[in-house]
């Protein structure tokens, strides 16, 4: 049994890897607009804002290290204490080649793990994603093997970053349970359960429950749920004890039928329903203690 938190983390996904300029006009893209968006939801109580880059001229995905340390530089000459969570999500998709399987076909994003970090090793961002799914994901599949994951592991931590695990389903759990025992990882766990991805964990009250009885006792963990799920979500995770999470990586929508105008919009939102429950929003110093990272911000280059 955990009782809702005194204190509560809103993390801020503000653009993603999946969402599309197509679905809604508010999507930032640019370095600018991506800074842009993390201080505005900084302004509207996130303590920590997760970053995914994209190509300013196509509006895709991107790993470029020059558009990561623009959208840094932008919001560290801002905003020096707000906690930057970086994405090592992309370089993880394999897509089969239909007349031979074992071929990757175009769609294939699969890297060396060692290159899916190296930007964490030269930014040194205060966290960054560690996802720890093999699973279908659609129509293709994420392929993260436990050697793959290790490999990554070893360079976050010596960079000195702390990773946020992402969670699709209970068999990450075990994973993750197996490299904290043999101190691939370092407890106490910040964890996060991804709901609403197709084949994954799907999104309610008894999902959160579950996942969260399979934690260790120490973990801080968030429930984020996409689509129609990232409001219900907010409400599920605080009770259970958790922290929240909300933006544009997630859901496009601020209500039904209602796109979300910004980043900032939905914070505002998130905060509310917190709020409205009995809850306080982290600063971010507190959100620092709370995850256990320094007091100030590391630097964000490498020497």
């Amino acid at each position: 049994m955990r009782s809702p938190r005194d204190k509560v983390i809103i993390t801020c996904a503000v653009t993603g890897n999946l969402t599309t300029p197509e679905q809604t006009p508010h999507l930032p893209i640019t370095p600018e607009q991506i800074a842009d968006a993390c201080l505005g939801a900084a302004d509207a109580g996130a303590a920590i804002v997760h970053i995914h880059v994209r190509d300013p001229l196509t509006g895709r995905p991107s790993m470029s290290l020059d558009h990561y340390v623009d959208v840094v530089e932008r919001i560290r000459s801002s905003n020096s204490d707000l906690i930057l969570n970086i994405t090592t999500g992309p370089g993880g998709r394999f897509v089969p080649s239909r007349d031979d399987p074992k071929v990757a076909a175009p769609g294939t994003t699969l890297m060396v793990p060692e290159e899916r970090v190296a930007h964490i090793a030269t930014l040194r961002p205060d966290i960054c994603t560690l996802d720890l799914n093999t699973m279908n994901s659609g129509k293709e599949v994420v392929i993260n093997t436990p050697s793959n994951v290790r490999r990554m592991a070893k360079v976050i931590a010596e960079a000195g970053v702390k990773p946020e695990i992402e969670l699709f389903d209970s068999g990450d759990i075990a994973l993750m349970r197996d490299l904290v025992a043999d101190g691939t990882l370092q407890g106490p766990v910040l964890c996060s359960f991804v709901m609403g991805v197709r084949y994954g964990f799907q999104p309610g009250p008894e999902t959160v429950l579950y996942a969260r009885d399979l934690l260790p006792n120490d973990s801080e963990f968030t429930a984020i749920g996409i689509g129609k799920a990232a409001f219900t979500s907010i409400a599920q995770s605080y009770l259970a004890g958790g922290h929240v999470r909300v933006g544009l990586e997630d859901t496009v929508y601020l209500s039904r039928g209602r796109l979300a105008s910004s980043n900032a919009e939905m914070v505002v939102k998130a905060r509310r329903i917190v709020e409205d429950l009995g809850g306080a929003i982290a600063t971010v110093a507190e959100a620092r203690q709370i995850t256990g990272l320094p007091a100030k911000a590391p630097s964000t280059r490498a020497a």
